[in-house]
């Protein structure tokens, strides 16, 4: 299946540093393991800025996806007194909400950009989750469903019919991506080195891997897609 890079949009999801394990910058300086650290989940950003600057060059688009939630946010256990990370509860219009950490506050180091991440060739920065009651891990809708990023009308205004989608993480906001990118009717690109999974409940990164294949994703290794 060839690629138009002209028609082609690349979907960095959540490289942000809380989602990511420690590591040094690039002036020697240790930063620590974010709070909701995925396992390897530094290991993503290399393969995205090369898929990046390849699609940049090419004439495509690269959004970077960013969550961006306000304190108290409604995801957090610590916003839920007798709740803890893991739980799942019901909201108003969204079933089976899971209860994080909290993670990727608006304006903390946190929720900033991995520092290694290539911001140069990132055409739109998307940031979700912004809404206090509203989670959100898709990067087309919030977790409502019905509620949209927006994502959807600019991509369609740009001509873009083809998405690479990667990042963190593989079993939620890559998963939840992925599937409503095919239900739009995109032709989606997975590079299996680009995105690593939280493994929360055991089997999720299976079950997600599973699900995308049955939806028509297309999985292949960044240096075969480009």
């Amino acid at each position: 299946m060839d690629i138009v890079l002209q028609e082609t949009a690349l979907l960095e999801i959540d490289p942000q540093n809380d989602f990511c394990p420690a590591y040094a910058s690039g002036t020697g300086r240790t930063y620590p393991g974010g709070a909701l650290a995925v396992n390897r989940g530094d290991e993503v950003i290399e393969p995205l800025n090369a898929l990046a600057a390849r699609i940049a060059q090419g004439g495509g688009r690269v959004i970077a996806t960013a969550d961006w939630h306000p304190r108290g946010h409604i995801s957090f256990a610590s916003s839920h007194p007798g709740r803890k990370t893991g739980d799942s509860l019901d909201l108003p219009g969204v079933k089976g909400q899971i209860l994080w950490p909290d993670h990727c506050v608006q304006g903390t180091w946190g929720a900033a950009f991995h520092e290694k991440l290539d911001l140069e060739p990132v055409n739109l920065i998307l940031r979700k989750g912004a809404r206090v009651g509203l989670d959100s891990y898709s990067a087309f809708f919030e977790n409502d469903r019905t509620s949209s990023t927006g994502l959807e009308g600019y991509l369609r205004g740009l001509g873009i019919k083809t998405l690479i989608i990667g990042g963190l993480a593989t079993d939620y906001c890559v998963f939840y991506t992925v599937l409503d990118a095919r239900r739009l009717g995109f032709t989606v690109f997975v590079p299996e080195d680009a995105v690593r999974g939280v493994g929360q409940p055991e089997g999720s990164v299976e079950q997600a891997l599973k699900t995308m294949a049955e939806a028509g994703v297309v999985f292949k290794k960044p240096g075969e897609l480009l």
